[in-house]
């Protein structure tokens, strides 16, 4: 089975981090961050985790910071944990400056490639850590991240933090909050990774089928980010997606491989599908308009539409699209959909389309208290 690994960085979250020279370079700066001992315990009791050190140290072996004066507390360091039953499988050091912009240096992952194995859960791994560039490696991965903190440190300010949300599970400062959450995580983790690259579009999603609603959407269609906003909403997603699509020729492809891939992460977020309610419907107005969808997770793609919608476009969003978006979405993830939609203004009605869509989502993928069985007298779906 694959193992899931917590990637941890050193200074700011296992230690603290000297706010001067940003090095611990003697024993009388080694620190330990509030309740990461006991907090690591809890977490090693309750999951399966591997854990692994990454971190910068910026001119390691150089002048400007000699390995002798690094060394010392780096070694006590990991003897304070090892004498509290805390083993960590792999320390990896970058040395070099930012400046450099080295392939090993994170947000890199040079030094972390024999990771990309499947022996190896990446998409149920996280990356802990107390700077943006912490959740960059962490999607660079294909993994989840935990911010613990903020670094007084400016010199990431230039990370993309809009083409980050999508990867951010939790930020805290607290240990204690992180443990918990990793506990309930790999207990009932929800969550998928599809890649999905083609000589039209290439698309990262991140899914979380109980989440809390957040979003980071970037499709290059302003119309379709807000109906993927609706979606993440009333579902009670988690929803990244990032989309480089072929628009200049139209925007087929990039609404029909969102589709698609957002199909997949769904059918493998449910897994064997055990213990969910596996129907959902819903009935919902928006002023004139209304939308019924009833959804079941049967493993048969198959979509009934039933709309006579006005306009051939909404904004940047060609309206026969909205249809195809369902049908994609129904054969990548394997399910039964009944739409029907009445109204008069074309943007109510898409826009209560998704809306029932995701709250019959949400219902459907509720898991039931006590439920272990597949529902379904087949025994599988």
């Amino acid at each position: 089975m694959p193992i899931p690994i917590l990637f941890l960085d050193r200074d700011g979250t296992l230690i603290a981090e000297p706010p001067d020279t940003y090095q611990v370079d003697s024993l009388e700066k080694l620190r330990l961050m509030p309740g990461v001992i006991q907090n690591l315990l809890k977490i090693k009791h309750s999951t399966e985790f591997r854990w692994v050190i990454v971190t910068n140290q910026d001119g390691l072996g150089t002048p400007s910071f000699p390995e002798e004066t690094f060394w010392p507390a780096q070694q006590k360091m990991i003897e304070i944990f090892e004498g509290e039953g805390i083993v960590f499988h792999e320390v990896i050091i970058d040395r070099t400056f930012k400046h450099e912009q080295a392939p090993t240096r994170k947000p890199g992952t040079a030094l972390l490639q024999h990771y990309f194995s499947p022996d190896y859960d990446l998409a149920n791994s996280f990356v802990i850590g107390d700077r943006p560039t912490d959740v960059q490696l962490a999607k660079n991965l294909g993994a989840k991240a935990i911010l613990y903190g903020r670094s007084a440190d400016s010199q990431d300010n230039d990370v993309d933090w809009s083409s980050l949300r999508g990867t951010l599970a939790l930020e805290t400062r607290d240990w204690a909050e992180i443990a918990a959450f990793l506990i309930e995580h790999q207990a009932g983790s929800r969550y998928a990774r599809v890649q999905r690259d083609t000589r039209e579009t290439s698309i990262d999603i991140h899914l979380d089928l109980d989440g809390s609603g957040r979003e980071a959407l970037n499709t290059g269609l302003g119309f379709f980010d807000h109906m993927l906003n609706q979606l993440a909403k009333h579902g009670g997603l988690d929803l990244g997606v990032e989309v480089q699509g072929d628009l200049h020729i139209d925007e087929h492809h990039t609404i029909e491989d969102t589709a698609l891939a957002l199909g997949e992460a769904v059918r493998k977020a449910l897994g064997d599908k055990r213990g969910i309610r596996r129907y959902g419907f819903w009935s919902l107005p928006m002023d004139e308009a209304r939308a019924d969808a009833a959804l079941d997770f049967s493993g048969r793609p198959w979509l009934v539409w039933n709309a006579a919608i006005p306009r051939e476009r909404v904004g940047d969003f060609p309206v026969e699209m909205a249809e195809h978006f369902f049908k994609s979405f129904c054969d990548a993830a394997g399910c039964n959909l009944h739409m029907r939609i009445e109204g008069r203004n074309a943007h109510h009605m898409i826009e209560a389309s998704f809306k029932a869509f995701a709250r019959a989502l949400r219902m459907a993928c509720e898991r039931l208290p006590g439920e272990t069985e597949v529902p379904s007298t087949k025994g599988v779906l």
